[in-house]
């Protein structure tokens, strides 16, 4: 692609970049067969072909962004699979950031849009007040159709079923291994997760102590920051960043520290960008650069390490959903079906595995419409399954598609299990997997 950038723009570090990645696009439209909103509307304007475009004209311009420009934007779930597709290369999620920077820069939202951001941005990465949050969201699901669509989509996101806060993640803690330590690692306890399905942490710490791995925990590293970061926040995202880099900071500068384990994989994809988002800060960016080599989804982990042993036999069969974020945004494609696999448990996968199921954060909050149609979409695909149990290493997939025909639980809770854990709460009816004892 062309670009017009006059010298004085050119001096500006965003635009050099913007500028390098735009040049790799051949407008070849290979990316808007696998983009979920083009998928849905048909506009060119909701596909990364034309975000590009428009990225490019705004960029070039140096005019405060369009309401055109940001509305289209906003629907971009940033799940990309765009960069998957991409013959060329094109590093659309960092255009991306760049393209939604200067929206924040130049465009002032309505209001009832700011309150809405900041709602979010202060309350889903506070584990113990978002639980609070969705106790207040079970109370008003009765009264949903007074809010505005916003409201009314944060409102019924909330699980059906409340648990207790994850105490995971509340203090600093090691977590020993079970016999002789062959690797010690730390864990990203995570915010929103620890009030939705507090059973993940605990899993993936049964099951790493079982392998001979030491977990750490550090309580100033909960919220990795992609929250604030996706919605278009990225002061707050830049916060988050610089305090779990800090927290983290003294294990990995005296390289105690084999893998950083993430088992919410949005997270995974944004702490695998701590060294770019960081690139510029004197201070941190080395310790920033050394997370990102270091951050390890936990599938990708288990698969590598190869030590893990299944002690109870499986007669399952699994739909797999694999989220965006970890086969678009890590290339993390074969651990989670070859630990399946291993593990004994038969794998089914549903029609167009590449499209998004429309949560994406807070997309289904932001964007509840489009959302919507893409929850539709991935679950007409789910219940053609013929399977007794769904699994997906993300909790926002695994909330938004809790409504399929069968019964929905995080990879590692089933993994945990079959080498020797307890049943995972969400799937203690189904007798195919209590007769494996």
């Amino acid at each position: 692609m062309q670009t017009r950038f006059t010298e004085e723009q050119y001096q500006r570090p965003e635009i050099r970049e913007a500028d390098e990645i735009l040049r790799k696009c051949v407008h070849c439209g290979f990316c808007t067969a696998t983009c979920p909103t083009y998928v849905i509307t048909g506009d060119e304007r909701d596909s990364p072909r034309g975000r590009i475009w428009m990225m490019r004209d705004m960029l070039e311009s140096d005019a405060p962004a369009s309401q055109e420009t940001s509305f289209h934007l906003d629907r971009c779930l940033t799940c990309l699979s765009c960069m998957t597709t991409c013959p060329s290369g094109v590093d659309y999620m960092h255009l991306a950031e760049i393209g939604r920077d200067y929206v924040h820069k130049t465009k002032r939202r309505p209001l009832s849009d700011r309150l809405l951001r900041m709602m979010l941005v202060k309350i889903l990465p506070r584990a113990g007040l978002f639980s609070l949050a969705l106790r207040a969201s079970k109370i008003a699901q009765p009264f949903a159709r007074l809010f505005p669509n916003s409201i009314r989509a944060m409102i019924s996101s909330a699980p059906k079923k409340l648990k207790k806060l994850d105490p995971i993640g509340s203090t600093d803690i090691t977590y020993p291994a079970e016999g002789k330590t062959h690797s010690r690692v730390i864990l990203l306890s995570g915010c929103a997760q620890r009030a939705i399905e507090p059973e993940i942490n605990s899993a993936t710490i049964r099951i790493l102590n079982r392998i001979g791995v030491d977990v750490i925990v550090r309580k100033q590293a909960s919220c990795c920051g992609a929250l604030a970061h996706h919605i278009d926040e990225p002061e707050a995202a830049q916060n988050a960043v610089r305090e779990v880099v800090r927290a983290w900071s003294p294990e990995i500068s005296d390289k105690q520290i084999d893998a950083i384990i993430v088992n919410t994989s949005g997270c995974g994809t944004m702490l695998k960008d701590y060294g770019h988002l960081l690139k510029d800060d004197a201070e941190l960016a080395n310790v920033a650069a050394t997370i990102s080599g270091l951050a390890c989804d936990i599938t990708e982990f288990l698969a590598d390490s190869n030590a893990i042993s299944f002690r109870r036999k499986s007669n399952l069969i699994v739909g797999y959903h694999s989220a965006c974020s970890l086969q678009h945004g890590q290339q993390i494609t074969h651990a989670p079906k070859l630990l399946l696999a291993k593990a004994g448990v038969e794998i089914a996968i549903p029609k167009d595995p590449h499209l998004c199921c429309g949560s994406a954060g807070v997309y289904s909050i932001l964007q509840p419409e489009l959302s919507g149609q893409l929850k539709n979409r991935k679950l007409d695909n789910l219940n053609k399954l013929e399977v007794d149990l769904f699994v997906a290493g993300n909790i926002g997939c695994i909330n938004q598609l809790a409504d399929a025909h069968a019964p929905f639980c995080h990879i590692v809770q089933l993994l945990d299990y079959l080498s020797g854990g307890p049943v995972p709460p969400s799937i203690k009816a189904l007798p195919q997997l209590l007769s494996a004892e």
